[in-house]
């Protein structure tokens, strides 16, 4: 298939494919890449980046101007030295322009008919009204009640109605569709950390992942991150003045305190900022799109910082209706 690049073909025992995008508290991205780390998994493919996407600014650094690398869609592989299910790893840098998912996806349902995979898994934010320093739940989901009932036995929690938004969630969708299994692992995340990346949701993510799969990962470094990054919340905390381990649960008012504090201090996913972009245009041609560019606006708190232009689409249309 000429639309993957692969390198070599490794005779691989009854894979499973892991997916996983940039995203909220960046646990599945961060997770994924530990893991390749750890692991020490072999790149073996990739999918070019130009059908899907494409650059929306320069970078600056050192004070010297350039147009970034174009993100990368890459597939690795371990083999796992007890003979049982292999690994193929898929780690994008950015979520592709959800307009071209379907054709994305079927490149990597391609890869993963070409290596028989037995099963998918995606990891994802779960964001709940948690306080940082408490130890995250893991949630599941996934495409069948038997799944659902081989995972019950971890004491996960299980999802039973939501959705799990950007390719972290649509993947596994599409790929039922095509007749594989799979199932979603989701760590719980503060609400006022979405945009800060949460190695310690991460880390719990990779925990219930090697307790389903029996293997043995190396967390040391994972969780001292996870350590630095409490430590840093803290302090912001106390900058705040709100006191950083509370005896009872952090209320609505603080929560929305910290999060305008952190969405000041923090940067969104490059994938995230493409995201939005993208639903401005799509709203800039028809309006009744509005919902969703408010929902995801809302989703990582930056609504007022892209309100001015928000409101403008509205104008600009009884302009034109005038």
């Amino acid at each position: 298939m000429e639309e993957i690049k692969i390198y070599k073909k490794p005779r691989l025992k009854n894979p499973y494919l892991i997916c996983v995008w940039p995203g909220m508290g960046e646990v599945a991205f961060k997770a994924a890449t530990y893991l390749v780390d750890k692991l020490k998994a072999e790149e073996f493919a990739q999918i070019p980046p130009a059908d899907f996407f494409y650059s929306t600014g320069s970078v600056i650094q050192e004070g010297i101007l350039n147009v970034p690398n174009p993100p990368f869609s890459k597939f690795y592989y371990w083999k796992n030295p007890s003979g049982k299910n292999d690994l193929i790893i898929f780690i994008s840098q950015a979520q592709p322009d959800l307009s071209k998912a379907e054709d994305y996806c079927s490149r990597i349902i391609h890869m993963a008919k070409i290596f028989k995979v037995k099963m998918i898994i995606n990891f994802a934010a779960m964001p709940q009204p948690i306080d940082h320093t408490q130890i995250p739940n893991v949630w599941f989901t996934s495409t069948s009640e038997k799944i659902n009932n081989l995972l019950k036995k971890y004491n996960f929690s299980l999802l039973s109605q939501g959705q799990i938004s950007g390719m972290n969630g649509l993947f596994l969708g599409i790929a039922k569709r095509q007749g594989f299994e799979g199932f979603c692992l989701l760590g719980e995340i503060p609400f006022y950390t979405v945009q800060i990346a949460n190695p310690k949701a991460s880390y719990i993510v990779l925990d219930a992942l090697s307790r389903i799969l029996n293997i043995q990962i190396d967390f040391s470094s994972l969780m001292e991150q996870a350590h630095v990054m409490e430590n840093e919340i803290n302090k912001l905390l106390d900058y705040l003045k709100i006191d950083s381990q509370p005896s009872a649960p952090i209320s609505d008012e603080e929560i929305e305190k910290i999060k305008k504090s952190l969405s000041q201090l923090t940067k969104l996913p490059v994938s995230v900022k493409e995201k939005i972009e993208e639903l401005f245009r799509h709203v800039n041609g028809d309006t009744s799109k509005a919902n969703e560019l408010k929902n995801e606006l809302d989703k990582w708190n930056v609504y007022k910082e892209y309100e001015d232009r928000f409101l403008d689409l509205f104008k600009k249309k009884e302009d034109t209706g005038n």
